[in-house]
């Protein structure tokens, strides 16, 4: 048989772009083509000489290469055997014969075929004996370090590769036999001489080696951590793997859970202490199993504390006079509490460091305390919440529970603050005169820390257990009655008081908001009802008797019901109510005017 380089090839052959493979020059070898133009080319070089030019692709994914998308360097190989398998792929069984370099790529209907320019298999030696000496015998010592690290390799081939004599001999030991990526066997196909070969391959090899000795010593190290108690996490972890790996599991990924949690935290401007512990949980969360009891606690811990609003802070309106507008509009009256409400925005406008105003809305039901507190957040132009504390009488419902206890949660503070979004929100307390106290604790002890400029900067619930600076927080309370507020709590609190209105001040009300709001809620049009003033001035006068207007409120949607049963049931236009039809309506008055005696009496 003639010898491989003395083989008669013809320039023009079948060419097959290869997908992670390189042949070399006297390697024989076995691999699959799919691809219908591959298939064509192997079988036109079967049908031919037998010759077929083996070129690698240098993206894989590729399905319809060209040129550019070729290395310049292949093998021209001899086909010896096509087989093909049940799945339509065949397998195809080759000798490389000669290293050749592509001129020309030609694609066809249905095959590939390549000009190729044959160049020598191993070109003369730059380098003089000593240094080919010196080489050959680095790679020798390279092998060996390599042999050592490497999972199984047979006793054959160490001793084959160990007794190479010249250079080519061990480059086509190591070359053929040790696995190594695609793009260090072009690299190495592409190399001109032996010794050139050999100096990439002593690269190559004391890379592989270094990587080998890092895996065996992570293993080694992950071994030795694992103990009992962690082996059916470390399984899970395992299971976890294989899922994503088959994509099973694309739903949630733990490892990337506990980079978003550290990516959260790292992103908010927190204090030390806070950024410690915060960091500490999402360590120990990391080291727990997927489903374990405490890491669902944990989980449910860094969630809510993450969802507060630690750097979050809207921008307080400092227009005195567009404030005064939106308190006018929506209110009728209340000159003291509108008052304070402006001084109070005068003083943040001069200093925005002074912290902790707490104001205490003092009356009776229904004269406007919480929609009060609504328009202040308006006009301030800061997030409104309102915490309502009638009938709170555990401490654990305003400082919350410890982590310990199963369904454990935060107090209505922080709940508050959640919701707000932002660290400088309106909280209305409503109902603080409401609370009461029993053996669990008590509460309004609770809200002394809350209400106290002087401690609220720092703030601990027992479910948060870092410290959160309230400091920023605009507190509105509400109360009826200030006999059942502790002392010490509205020693905290500014009271402004709001009395009853006057019957004029509920006929303006009436006139602005009420009628309009009821008009609204029972689906009715301006044009199709009308409540003279008469009307207005006789329902205060002889059908409610209140310091506030929620009953006169109740008397106008009563007539306003009224009106749209007659439009609905009776096709009327208009709904006309006047002071003499009212009891029509309503039926017999329900408040007579008080007699007045004629004569002045001592």
């Amino acid at each position: 048989m003639k010898d491989r380089t003395d083989v008669k090839i013809n320039n023009i052959m079948p060419c097959v772009p290869t997908r992670d493979l390189v042949v070399f020059p006297g390697m024989s070898m076995h691999f699959d083509v799919g691809r219908p133009r591959t298939i064509k080319s192997m079988k036109n070089a079967m049908e031919g000489d037998g010759f077929v030019f083996l070129c690698a692709q240098k993206d894989v994914y590729l399905e319809m290469p060209e040129k550019k998308d070729m290395f310049k360097v292949g093998t021209v190989a001899k086909v010896r055997q096509i087989v093909k398998a049940p799945d339509g792929i065949y397998r195809c069984y080759v000798e490389g014969l000669r290293k050749a370099r592509l001129a020309e790529f030609y694609q066809y209907d249905d095959c590939y075929e390549a000009d190729v320019r044959l160049v020598p298999n191993y070109s003369r030696d730059k380098l003089d004996e000593e240094e080919q000496l010196a080489v050959f015998r680095s790679v020798m010592d390279e092998f060996e370090q390599y042999a050592k690290v490497v999972p199984k390799m047979p006793e054959e081939l160490y001793t084959q590769i160990l007794g190479s004599k010249t250079p080519v001999q061990l480059f086509e030991s190591l070359a053929f036999n040790i696995p190594l990526a695609f793009t260090d066997r072009q690299g190495l196909l592409e190399a001109p001489s032996a010794s050139e070969k050999l100096v990439l391959m002593l690269s190559v090899l004391s890379r592989e080696t270094n990587v080998l000795e890092l895996e065996r010593q992570i293993h080694s190290q992950v071994h030795s951590q694992i103990e009992e108690s962690q082996r059916e996490y470390y399984i899970r972890e395992q299971i976890k793997a294989l899922q994503n790996e088959l994509g099973e599991n694309e739903d949630g990924l733990e490892g990337n859970e506990i980079d978003e949690y550290s990516e959260k935290i790292n992103s908010l401007e927190l204090t030390d202490e806070v950024h410690d512990k915060l960091m500490g949980e999402v360590k120990r969360l990391s080291k727990m199993g997927m489903m374990s009891q405490e890491g669902v606690v944990l989980r449910n811990y860094l969630d809510t504390v993450l969802a507060l609003p630690w750097d979050n802070v809207t921008r307080d309106r400092t227009d005195i006079k567009k404030a005064k507008q939106i308190l006018d509009k929506d209110h009728y009256g209340m000159t003291k509490v509108k008052e304070r409400i402006l001084e109070n925005l005068a003083v943040r406008a001069l200093t925005p460091e002074v912290k902790g105003q707490i104001l205490c809305l003092v009356g009776p039901p229904g004269v406007g305390k919480t929609s009060v507190a609504k328009s202040v957040a308006r006009a301030l132009n800061r997030n409104f919440v309102r915490v309502s504390l009638g009938g709170v009488k555990d401490e654990s419902d305003i400082r919350g529970h410890r982590k310990t206890y199963v369904g454990a949660m935060p107090g209505r503070i922080m709940n508050a603050m959640k919701l707000a979004g932002s660290k400088n929100p309106v909280v209305l307390l409503d109902e603080i005169d409401k609370m009461s106290n029993d053996f669990r604790g008590d509460p309004s002890s609770a809200m002394l820390e809350v209400l106290d400029s002087e401690q609220n900067n720092a703030f601990r619930d027992h479910y948060i257990e870092v410290p959160f600076d309230l400091s920023d927080v605009l507190f509105i309370t509400t109360a009826n009655t200030l006999d059942t507020v502790q002392a010490p709590l509205l020693d905290r609190m500014e009271v402004i008081e709001l009395s009853s209105y006057t019957r004029e001040e509920k006929f303006h009300i009436a006139k602005e908001h009420l009628i309009k709001k009821q008009e609204d809620k029972n689906g009715l049009k301006a044009s199709q009802i009308r409540i003279c003033n008469d009307a207005v001035y006789k329902l205060i006068d002889s059908y409610t008797r209140e310091a506030g207007v929620r009953n006169l409120e109740r008397q106008i949607g009563s007539l306003c019901r009224k009106a749209a049963k007659e439009i609905v049931e009776d096709g009327v236009k208009k709904v006309t109510f006047k002071a003499g039809n009212l009891e029509k309506y309503l039926g017999h008055e329900k408040y007579l005017p008080d007699v007045v005696s004629d004569k002045d009496a001592v």
